[in-house]
């Protein structure tokens, strides 16, 4: 890399390398070489590297527990499933109290514990 090499998404700023923890749901999978703006912050990892965090999500039961679901109806109230692989990574069990609440117009917070 040049030592140059302005920044693809600021366009003001400077990529150098550093070391750069990395984190999925919440869980560090470590720290990584990537490439880091000195403005507006954009990470940026190589092949190798992402193919590496791919890699550990997987090991790890973090990849893929993205889901989808529909709102449901339950007499006067409205239900959401929860996928079972979800449920499985957050060890929530049946019956077990949970507080929601509202963050914004557009994101629902489920509060375990």
């Amino acid at each position: 890399m040049r030592k140059d090499m302005k920044c693809w998404e600021c366009k003001t700023g400077k990529y150098s390398y550093k070391n750069v923890d990395f984190s999925v749901h919440g869980i560090s999978l470590g720290k990584f070489k990537a490439k880091v703006c000195n403005k507006c912050k954009d990470t940026v990892f190589d092949e190798k590297v992402s193919d590496k965090i791919d890699a550990l999500a997987k090991k790890k039961g973090l990849w893929g527990l993205e889901s989808h679901t529909k709102v449901g109806k339950v007499g006067n109230s409205l239900d959401i499933k929860i996928a079972h692989k979800v449920a499985k990574f957050l060890e929530l069990k049946k019956g077990e109290e949970v507080t929601i609440y509202p963050e914004s117009k557009n994101r629902l917070i489920v509060d375990i514990g």
